[in-house]
């Protein structure tokens, strides 16, 4: 018994991270079965955002990349992501580690050393928030062959999409009325709890339609409020919100497959399918547009420069700029509705300052020389009405 505790003190005595692996070399597949605490083995040249953001909603303890997850072709935006949520990444460790490591296997990171037990079975980089800003700063000398490859990649998928884009083709109907109303489209994206609860006053007085995509959808519905639509991958929403939304649009492939339709059809509810190559944010801006939204006000989607260039979104940043050019000046980020709210005065305040001023002004009347004059004048106009009144009805 007391051989057993000294060797159980010594392994929780090892420096490090330690976590169950989880090994795919396909980051969609295996973002689906992290839990957390749980240390993700991936391949993924240049980690991109919402790679990364899906990485830490998952809560993992570490991420082991079997590529560079900054090449230094572009300032991707994952790594920083991942370091700036505690979240320890070792990469560049070779892909002959997705063959050794087992799934379910504990693993042990420390020092850019990967470990099982006290055995090291792969070594890369251990980044940390200095040697990412190092990187980031090397990496914006590709930015001008990434918005050449971004024009290039944008006139095809304007190509490809032009129907969708231009005339609505292919948009689903939906039950929920959006015509001249105003929408509140709401992403997973960096900190949208936060400014979804900035935005109370903006819900409690215009009411907006309510799209949840994806993790935006669970926020919703945390926060109280039930998502009139939802868009997204079922198989990543919790069964609650489904339930509790109006209507669910799942995204689907080209060629008509929508991963987690079955999902959905399981739990007996009803959902319909949007065939593009667009990702989930994008669908849900669109369908606000095509079913005559007034205005649609977005929490969670970012959409400047850096998100533009990230090879996440490589396949649907085209969308992303397309889709924004579509909505134009019908698009409202939350935070400037935010700000504007928090600057206007509520009514009740101005009744309040109203009926200040009037008990300051009959104090002032009460207390000075010529009050009872005042109130004698004021007193005979009533007399005079309630006898007009009177003479009215006699």
């Amino acid at each position: 018994m007391k051989l057993s505790g000294l060797l159980g003190r010594a392994r929780r005595e090892l420096p490090g991270v330690t976590g169950v692996a989880r090994v795919d070399r396909r980051s969609g597949d295996l973002l689906r079965r992290l839990g957390p605490g749980d240390v993700a083995v991936l391949d993924h040249v240049d980690l991109d955002r919402r790679t990364a953001e899906a990485l830490v909603h998952a809560g993992v303890a570490g991420v082991v990349n079997a590529s560079p997850s900054i090449s230094g072709r572009f300032p991707n935006l994952g790594p920083e992501l991942l370091v700036g949520a505690g979240v320890a990444l070792v990469d560049g460790v070779g892909t002959a580690v997705l063959r050794e490591i087992a799934d379910g296997t504990r693993l042990r990171l420390h020092d850019g050393g990967v470990f099982v037990g006290s055995k090291e079975v792969a070594r890369g980089v251990a980044q940390t928030a200095e040697s990412v800003a190092d990187a980031m700063i090397e990496a914006k000398a590709g930015m001008a062959a990434q918005l050449e490859a971004f024009s290039a990649n944008t006139i095809e998928y304007l190509r490809r999409e032009r129907s969708l884009l231009l005339d609505g083709v292919g948009v689903p109907e939906l039950f929920v009325p959006m015509k001249d109303r105003q929408v509140l489209v709401v992403a997973g994206g960096p900190r949208h709890a936060e400014e979804l609860r900035g935005l109370r006053k903006y819900l409690r007085e215009h009411r907006p339609v309510l799209i949840g995509v994806d993790a935006g959808a669970d926020t919703l519905h945390e926060a109280g409020f039930a998502p009139d639509v939802i868009v997204g991958d079922p198989d990543a929403i919790g069964t609650a919100t489904l339930r509790a939304a109006s209507e669910v649009v799942v995204p689907a492939q080209v060629d008509g497959h929508a991963p987690g339709l079955e999902r959905v059809q399981d739990l007996g509810i009803g959902a319909v399918t949007f065939p593009a190559t667009g990702n989930a944010e994008d669908l849900a801006l669109l369908l606000a547009e095509a079913h005559g939204a007034s205005l649609v006000v977005t929490v969670g989607l970012q959409a400047g420069l850096r998100e533009f260039l990230d090879r996440g979104n490589a396949g649907s940043t085209p969308s992303t700029f397309l889709t924004r050019l579509k909505l134009g000046n019908k698009l409202v980020d939350g935070y400037a509705v935010a700000a504007l709210h928090r600057g206007r005065v509520s009514p009740g305040l101005v009744a309040l300052l109203v009926l200040a001023a009037v008990l300051a002004m009959t104090a002032a009347l009460a207390v000075s020389g010529v009050g009872h004059v005042y109130l004698d004048v004021a007193a005979d106009a009533v007399r005079s009405v309630v006898v007009w009144f009177r003479g009215l009805f006699g």
